[in-house]
């Protein structure tokens, strides 16, 4: 399971995750926590699924939110940035978006989700466009955050200019 190699790839690279989920609503870090020893580099994360939540909590932007809603790329960036800063760890991962079924009056679909990745390094935000359906949605964007961080560990040195 890729949240198993993320941990040890973790321990191996001393470094520590914080996850700051929306759509998500914590199955990111649930899948994480489910691994043995995932305590060593997973102090914790945020489920910021309202608005206030986002700007109270990870410091995320409060006109941002106004201008752009929660499902942008610029409020991952920015969430996982503020989970990172609050839990004072090395990584710092954010993801948005709107797993349906309906949609939030805003410019956003059903199935975009974004999920923003903070590391020492700089950041990167990956898009997802994928109407599959509400717990299929939450399920890749949970994969694809996996598959980021798989990456970004084995590949520090050449992540970034890759991006």
């Amino acid at each position: 399971m890729m949240e198993e190699r993320v941990v040890a790839l973790l321990k191996e690279a001393k470094m520590t995750l914080s996850a700051a989920e929306s759509c998500t609503g914590g199955l990111l870090s649930k899948r994480i926590t489910d691994v043995s020893g995932a305590s060593a580099v997973f102090p914790g994360g945020a489920v910021t699924y309202a608005i206030e939540a986002k700007i109270r909590i990870l410091g995320v932007d409060a006109e941002l939110l106004a201008q752009k809603g929660a499902v942008c790329p610029e409020v991952a960036r920015q969430m996982a940035y503020g989970i990172r800063r609050l839990l004072g760890t090395d990584i710092g991962i954010g993801i948005t978006g709107l797993a349906g079924p309906n949609g939030d009056g805003s410019a956003a679909k059903v199935g975009d989700v974004y999920i923003g990745f903070a590391a020492p390094e700089g950041a990167y935000v990956m898009e997802l466009h994928s109407p599959i359906g509400r717990d299929a949605v939450r399920a890749l964007a949970c994969d694809r955050a996996l598959e980021i961080l798989c990456t970004y560990l084995q590949n520090r040195e050449s992540f970034f200019p890759n991006m």
